[in-house]
């Protein structure tokens, strides 16, 4: 090896090293910063991490989207719905769940949440999914409808989408790649680029400025975070293209609440259209963007009431 691939060499170490122990440090203070707020129970291929509000029934079973965790619902939902019992879920492999080899599927997922809702003994609870967790939602309402008594669906994916988001755009690359990408650049990068991230999320909303922490933002910054989302963004469309034509055959009262100002999702091919193809669901818009859980959080609460009561 001549000089110049010896420099080379040794400066690809040295920014891979550095890169990585960037990526070690963001991840042990943001699980320092976002520490697990409830108990676990393991189910097949995944140990779930939840909180359980207690109190009487209705019981509600929330999931959050992608990049969020649990958190995402305590920020100001749960407030909002003290007269039910909540048992709110990191969904498998975000958050503090942990799960088994490769980041499970939407459908998998689906029938992991099942069997948490199996685990803690709860009578076909509502079950309530914020984006990406609609789209789980939902892959439980065609697969294991018998576990719940309906869906309540919060700025819900749940159509095959022809490009992916802009600000999503680089987060995904081929899985062989996705290990060293989230040790390198995955997390430096979203480092870097999250404030901007966030508020186009929100927008036109204001991203709160408690969010990294009492909203469990922070704990994006993880390479299990990255690796996932990569999972997650590769693996939509897989599912919705398999799951969209079965939304005749739903059932269960099917609920949908958007934002009318939603800068993600769109409402009409994501809420508008599905409302029409699922028997019976209703479609609610109120003011806000995507994150309105967070910055709606009472008009979504009562959304949600009418939602349980149906």
């Amino acid at each position: 090896m001549n000089d110049s691939l010896k420099k080379a060499a040794a400066t690809t170490a040295l920014v891979g090293g550095g890169l990585a122990l960037w990526t070690a440090l963001a991840a042990g203070a943001s699980e320092a910063l976002v520490p697990a707020d409830g108990d676990f129970v393991d189910v097949p291929g995944a140990r779930l991490h939840y909180v359980d509000t207690g109190g009487d029934d209705p019981t509600v079973v929330l999931l959050h989207g992608i990049y969020g965790q649990l958190r995402n619902f305590t920020y100001a939902l749960t407030g909002e719905l003290t007269d039910h019992r909540l048992i709110v879920v990191d969904r498998p492999g975000w958050g503090h769940s942990t799960v088994e080899g490769d980041h499970p599927t939407i459908e998998v997922q689906a029938r992991m949440v099942a069997d948490l809702i199996d685990a803690l003994g709860l009578d076909r609870p509502l079950l309530v999914g914020h984006s990406m967790g609609g789209a789980v939602a939902l892959a439980m309402a065609l697969n294991q409808p018998s576990k719940i008594r309906g869906l309540a669906l919060i700025a819900p994916l749940t159509q095959q989408m022809t490009e992916m988001p802009a600000i999503f755009r680089g987060k995904a690359p081929p899985a062989p790649l996705r290990g060293l990408a989230a040790w390198t650049v995955g997390v430096p990068l979203t480092t870097l680029t999250g404030p901007m991230v966030s508020k186009q999320v929100f927008a036109p909303d204001a991203v709160p400025m408690d969010f990294g922490t009492r909203g469990g933002g922070l704990i994006a910054l993880r390479p299990s975070s990255f690796q996932a989302g990569a999972a997650e963004l590769t693996d939509a469309n897989r599912a919705l293209a398999t799951m969209v034509p079965r939304y005749g055959a739903i059932r269960l009262p099917v609920a949908i609440l958007y934002g009318r100002d939603d800068e993600l999702l769109d409402p009409v091919s994501q809420g508008d259209v599905t409302a029409g193809e699922i028997p019976g669901a209703t479609l609610t818009r109120i003011g806000g963007g995507h994150m309105i859980p967070v910055t709606h959080a009472a008009d979504t609460a009562r959304w949600l009431r009418t939602a349980t009561s149906a």
